[in-house]
């Protein structure tokens, strides 16, 4: 399974995606990192980089196109939305689901890494 994280520029939760990609086991990790997001760790990881400032719609198929070429073909991705926007959440939810792909999305909690679905 892979491990897919979008960073956005609320620093204040990048700590949640930093312990999750620590510790999930994943046989790919991939980080949707908004395009003026600048200082998050990118070691170890594929990254994508994708401009928030467009319409949603938009938003949804550009990340569609940009998945599709680094996702393996696993049937389910594990999901990180701890950092983010709505808007950026839906257009990355509705690029997976389009994909198609499942998603299980994760916590990092004091137990560990949790799914929330």
């Amino acid at each position: 399974m892979e491990f897919v994280a979008f960073v956005g520029s609320d620093k204040e939760n990048w700590g949640q995606v930093v312990a999750l990609l620590k510790r999930v086991e994943a046989k790919k990790k991939i980080l949707v990192i908004n395009k003026n997001v600048e200082g998050f760790p990118e070691e170890n990881v594929e990254v994508i980089k994708i401009d928030c400032e467009q319409p949603i719609l938009k938003l949804k198929k550009d990340l569609m196109e940009k998945l599709k070429k680094v996702l393996t073909g696993d049937f389910e991705v594990t999901l990180s939305l701890a950092s983010g926007n709505g808007k950026e959440h839906m257009a990355l939810i509705g690029a997976l689901l389009s994909i198609p792909v499942g998603i299980k999305i994760v916590a990092y909690t004091k137990e560990g890494v949790q799914s929330i679905n």
